[in-house]
């Protein structure tokens, strides 16, 4: 079972205690909270959640497809502030969690979701979503259609808030980068659970009464359905990625935690560029699986200590053929492919495999090549000791537009500059996290080499394109 650090700890309490803040109203109002309702819609959710979770017996929506809140928000539109925070319970209790610990996690899932229920309504209720008539709950449509998507802003901020500071506790994350992140690609689907609400709400209260309400949760759901399956799928590519890096980092022991690593730094690059978030998960599946070729390289090649000889260097530098081979059949990776395949190319064209040069190199391979540098400069291997993150970004200058493209050496060194460099959690013993350095200061041009005074970067003997071997 993992273990929660403190902080991740006092913040699933401080939650809970929130929620229990939230509710309690309700509670103690005793006969003047509208039971029956606040029961059907409790149970409503709960349901929703039950059959979205569990399709068929044994299998389960993967974390992270999201939640059937339509419910809640037309409890949200129909109730007061803390009885729609009751409605929000046990359906959050009912989430499906696949991390442990399970217990803790559908905890924190039911604060969470009572704590913005809360105040969602209460930011519909200040804004008039309510009318002037108390016993209406819901103003008349469309004046009702403003306050009700303040309140499913207000939701979806309440949840990614809570969301970023958990995971800034539990995992060492940037909370206000977590929170940005999250709240922009949830925002939309927030909307749209919030309008579904609302029209669940109006049909509620109209002379249709429950039964058409329940009519506007068939669309709803069909969609999260489809939701969820495209969720399945996409965990099934990270499955198919996550065993091909377990492979390679058995295989060569020395670049655990290499991978994940490149494929963090080159999701950094494509950022500082300004690449739109598919193509950026793109570039971080091909630095992730820039050296899945390495399954086919013999494994005393990968772990020998001494010098390589020109047969056994040839030997290595199959790897991006390799590589290139053995994803060309997995069509979701798409441009990733040829970032593999070109990730040792060099901007002179002194590369490998195919020595191209300039602008025939693809733009992802040019970003892994940077990011794959970084990396193995950074990081202690068999070969070579750890430079520092200031020392690193200062090579990588010096070699820009001879073996780097400079637009991608200063994204990094931008990015890093702003950020900083905090590597993804691995099994390396010697990983630290850097603090933001500035950025690296200008070194002199370097002269045009001839192939015996190239530099070689991040192991040299090893790869003499840089990068690790």
């Amino acid at each position: 079972m993992r273990v929660l650090p403190p902080t991740a700890r006092a913040c699933v309490v401080a939650a809970v205690l929130a929620a229990a803040a939230c509710a309690a109203p309700a509670l103690l109002a005793g006969a003047s909270t509208p039971w029956p309702a606040v029961a059907l819609l409790a149970l409503l959710y709960l349901g929703c959640e039950l059959v979205r979770t569990r399709p068929f017996p044994g299998r389960r929506t993967p974390e992270g497809a999201g939640c059937f809140f339509p419910v809640v928000m037309a409890a949200v539109f129909l109730l007061p502030p803390s009885a729609a925070a009751l409605v929000a319970l046990p359906g959050g209790f009912a989430q499906s969690v696949v991390q442990r610990p399970a217990g803790v996690r559908r905890v924190w899932h039911a604060a969470q979701q009572t704590t913005a229920a809360w105040a969602a309504g209460q930011a519909y209720g200040l804004l008039g979503g309510r009318g002037t008539d108390p016993a209406a709950r819901v103003a008349g449509f469309p004046y009702a259609m403003l306050p009700a998507a303040v309140a499913a802003v207000v939701f979806c901020l309440v949840l990614t808030a809570l969301d970023a500071a958990v995971l800034a506790a539990a995992e060492g994350r940037p909370a206000a980068t977590a929170w940005r992140g999250t709240a922009a690609r949830s925002l939309v689907p927030y909307c749209v659970h919030g309008l579904a609400g609302l029209m669940m709400a109006v049909m509620w209260r109209s002379p249709y009464g429950v039964p058409a309400a329940l009519l506007v949760l068939l669309p709803m759901y069909v969609s999260c359905w489809v939701f969820a399956q495209y969720h399945r799928e996409r965990a099934a590519h990270r499955a198919t990625i996550r065993a091909l890096v377990q492979a390679v980092d058995i295989k060569d022991r020395y670049t655990r935690g290499h991978s994940e690593r490149v494929g963090q730094a080159s999701a950094m690059i494509a950022r500082e560029l300004g690449m739109g978030d598919d193509r950026l998960e793109v570039v971080r599946i091909a630095g992730i699986l820039h050296d899945v070729g390495k399954l086919g390289v013999p494994t005393r090649l990968l772990r020998k200590d001494g010098p390589l000889t020109p047969e056994e260097r040839r030997i290595i530098e199959l790897h991006p053929e390799y590589g290139h081979e053995m994803v060309r059949g997995i069509g979701f990776l798409g441009e990733a492919r040829s970032a593999i395949l070109h990730h040792h190319e060099r901007v002179d064209g002194r590369g490998y495999p195919y020595g191209l040069r300039g602008e025939q190199i693809p733009v992802l391979a040019r970003v892994v090549a940077v990011a794959d540098s970084f990396d193995a400069m950074t990081s202690t291997r068999s070969y070579s000791r750890a430079r520092p993150v200031e020392t690193a970004l200062a090579e990588l200058e010096r070699c820009a537009g001879v073996q780097y493209d400079p637009a991608m050496v200063r994204a990094l060194v931008d990015a890093i500059g702003r950020h900083g460099w905090h590597p993804v959690v691995t099994s390396d013993a010697d990983l630290q996290v850097i603090p933001a350095a500035p950025a690296a200061p200008a070194a002199p041009a370097a002269p045009q080499p001839g192939p015996a005074a190239m530099p070689t970067l991040g192991g040299a003997a090893r790869d003499p394109a840089g990068g690790g071997r």
